[in-house]
């Protein structure tokens, strides 16, 4: 996983797309005041390999489980804890998903940009495709 905590950290980012999404959500979340981890939170690019539990582990998100019950993902009761889950496309044809989490009442958040790759959780991929809703406008 690809942990950014500074807007020069996006040129760490091979894919075009998210690398590009990712630019603008820095640029967008530091248009009145200077961007700063601390205070605005930070975003995370999924790599090929990495599990639910190390990403909920980093985050102290709920990703695949109820935040209230425990509920998991595929249970009929289960419900997401994300404030905003999209679904980009590439202009190669890439697919990706930006899901955003605020963890408090300062507006301090954490964004996950998950490839749909091979090599990325199954289970995260089929929740994202279930619950995700097609972006705006894309980078």
């Amino acid at each position: 996983m690809l942990i950014l905590r500074d807007p020069t950290d996006a040129g760490s980012i091979s894919d075009p797309a998210i690398r590009s999404l990712v630019e603008l959500r820095f640029a967008q979340i530091g248009q009145d005041e200077p961007y700063d981890a601390d205070q605005h939170g930070y975003m995370i690019v999924v790599e090929p390999g990495d599990t639910v539990q190390e990403l909920e582990q980093e985050t102290s998100c709920c990703i695949l489980h109820d935040l209230f019950e425990d509920i998991p993902f595929g249970n009929p009761d289960f419900t997401p804890s994300f404030e905003i889950l999209e679904e980009h496309h590439g202009t190669d044809g890439t697919v990706f998903y930006e899901m955003l989490f605020i963890t408090n009442d300062d507006g301090f958040g954490i964004t996950l940009f998950v490839p749909k790759a091979e090599g990325i959780d199954a289970g995260l991929l089929a929740m994202l495709a279930e619950f995700a809703t097609p972006a705006l406008a894309e980078p």
